[in-house]
């Protein structure tokens, strides 16, 4: 939201709205929701490719001499140890262990870094590197207006990019960056993603971001290509197992409680911010497990949704965190946090209370969804 209580747009606004975009309100930005039909918007990423745009990330720039001190100091992850061209995903929490956000940071130089935060926290994340570089020879650089971000993801976009840049895509690792030029634009080429398809993440000044999206599209036009809003991205993203903050994680939970310790780095040098807090949430686990996150398919046709109790027995042994209907499965489905005793794979008699009733869904392991290699 602006500092005038306004929304904020991205460089890609009219055109989404040219391309007759229901357009929503996320994190303050006016974003496209859907174009058409989230289901086919869906598909097409599972199956052929979609675009889409992602401007409301925000990016924090890190440089200096110490910006790899500063960064494992402030972070959970072992960020020093990022090879220039690569990508970690981490987390920023607070001094009690709690969950600020989950972040992806980018090794672009020897003494450069791009944190790439959620719109919802782009401000919270941007004021604890300001706090927690005190100290440090290292700059935070707020760079959420100096760049667009647009994504193509799905088994066609390898084709699709490779035919507008000379940039080396097949040496491009899961997790890496490259600086490139895409249909004539600068951009920073990430093969990263949200949608558990194979795909990549331009990072461009704005005023490239119309020029490159019409690029885009005429590339894939013969491919299958489609414009794709936040609605399919949120389905994909679940069927993926991916978490999202404000539902799979949030600051009253660890990344021990999330099921996500493995990107604390205890063993990296020197303090960081929540290590205390975060070695007893670690042992907590060990001896008390902690509810689990796990995956539900319904056996009938009702959506479950985020803050439903998910019941047995009974009793209710957990909560639903994101619910939707599966387009790749053809049923709903839910990721929930369960008593470790009703987690295992295959568990039965599980339910979860839509509107008082108890409907039968059936436990599974994340993610629901893995692409064929």
């Amino acid at each position: 939201m602006s500092s005038t209580g306004e929304l904020r747009h991205t460089a890609l606004d009219a055109l989404h709205r040219s391309l007759g975009a229901t357009m929503t309100d996320f994190a303050g930005w006016d974003m496209p929701l859907r174009y058409g039909s989230e289901r086919d918007e869906h598909t097409a990423v599972r199956t052929k490719a979609g675009l889409f745009d992602l401007s409301h990330m925000g990016e924090i720039t890190v440089t200096g001499p110490q910006a790899a001190a500063l960064l494992d100091f402030a972070l959970v992850g072992n960020i020093g140890g990022v090879k220039p061209g690569r990508a970690r995903y981490t987390m920023i929490c607070r001094a009690d262990g709690g969950i600020l956000d989950d972040l992806i940071v980018y090794r672009l130089g020897e003494t450069e870094y791009m944190v790439v935060a959620n719109a919802s926290n782009a401000q919270v994340v941007l004021d604890a590197l300001t706090e927690r570089a005190a100290g440090f020879d290292a700059e935070v650089r707020d760079d959420r207006d100096a760049y667009a971000l647009i994504a193509v993801q799905g088994p066609e976009s390898p084709g699709i990019l490779k035919s507008l840049t000379d940039a080396d895509l097949d040496g491009l690792k899961y997790y890496a960056g490259l600086p490139g030029t895409v249909a004539g634009v600068p951009a920073l080429i990430a093969r990263t993603g949200y949608t558990g398809e194979d795909g990549f993440e331009l990072f461009v000044k704005p005023e490239h971001a119309v020029e490159l999206w019409q690029a885009l599209t005429k590339a894939g036009e013969g491919v299958g290509l489609v414009p794709c809003g936040l609605s399919c991205r949120d389905t994909l993203r679940l069927e993926a197992g991916m978490p999202l903050y404000g539902h799979e994680l949030i600051t009253s939970l660890t990344p021990f409680d999330a099921g996500l310790g493995r990107v604390v780095k205890f063993e990296k040098e020197g303090d960081f911010v929540g290590r205390e807090a975060l070695r007893e949430a670690a042992a907590r686990a060990e001896s008390q497990p902690p509810r689990v996150l796990v995956g539900l398919v319904a056996e009938g046709r009702r959506v479950p949704r985020a803050g439903y109790a998910v019941v047995a027995g009974g009793e209710v042994i957990g909560e639903v965190t994101s619910g939707a209907p599966s387009p790749t499965l053809g049923k709903p489905i839910a990721m929930a946090y369960v008593d470790a005793a009703h987690a295992a794979p295959g568990t039965t008699g599980v339910g979860v209370d839509i509107r008082g009733s108890h409907e039968p869904y059936e436990v599974v392991a994340l993610p629901f969804y893995k692409r064929q290699k």
